[in-house]
């Protein structure tokens, strides 16, 4: 069988549905991911003892565990456990927000640690309340440290959405093998499959760099 380019065009359409599907989940669970990061982060960095357990059992629990394995607990053994159905979109985000929220936590906390315990304490001795030296001192330092690594998480996950084709959510990834079932043109699919994963990851790539410049360091 001969290579014809001309299929991507065909079934580019399709193809671009299933990025849009793809950026979709990860939008959603990157940005509930977030909020529990900096939470989880938080209790990881600042927290008493108490909160530093429940943040550091949730975090070991989740990076302990591969993704796939959580995304087919949530679809196939919730309703058996709990008799609750869990749409495959919802068991598609959720696996990202608690990732995500997971691995960017550690992140966060070694931001938060990374800052000089000086700046803390100046910030204490001038009157300030700790929620107020986190927010308008300790944060926008640590957020500045937070944006290289934050984009290698941000792309991990962006990729861990291709795993859900095994509960049938017609991300970018299942829709490739699809096309592909129907006519056997597995070259050309699964390149223009790559390609547009390389343009999602590159352009991600490309927004965050424009933000870390401007938030430089000097």
């Amino acid at each position: 069988m001969q290579i014809d380019w001309s299929v991507i065009l065909t079934f580019l359409p399709q193809l671009l549905a299933g990025a849009k599907i793809t950026i979709q989940i990860t939008v959603m669970g990157l940005l509930g991911g977030t909020v529990i990061d900096t939470l989880a982060g938080l209790m990881r960095a600042c927290g008493g003892p108490v909160l530093n357990a429940i943040a550091f059992v949730y975090i070991e629990l989740i990076r302990g565990t591969p993704i796939v394995v959580q995304v087919m607990f949530l679809y196939f053994a919730m309703p058996v456990l709990a008799g609750m159905r869990v749409d495959p979109m919802s068991a598609a985000v959720l696996p990202i927000v608690v990732n995500a929220g997971a691995y960017i936590a550690e992140i966060v906390r070694g931001a938060f640690l990374s800052i000089s315990k000086g700046l803390a304490e100046a910030g204490l001795a001038l009157g300030l309340p700790q929620w107020k030296v986190l927010l308008y001192i300790l944060g926008p330092l640590a957020f500045r440290r937070l944006i290289p690594p934050l984009g290698n998480q941000f792309i991990v996950n962006l990729k861990d959405t291709s795993l859900f084709i095994v509960i049938g959510v017609g991300e970018l990834t299942r829709t490739g093998q699809e096309i592909m079932a129907s006519n056997v043109r597995a070259v050309e699919i699964w390149t223009a499959v790559a390609v547009l994963y390389l343009i999602l990851t590159a352009t991600m790539t490309a927004t965050l760099r424009v933000v870390e410049k401007r938030m430089r360091i000097l």
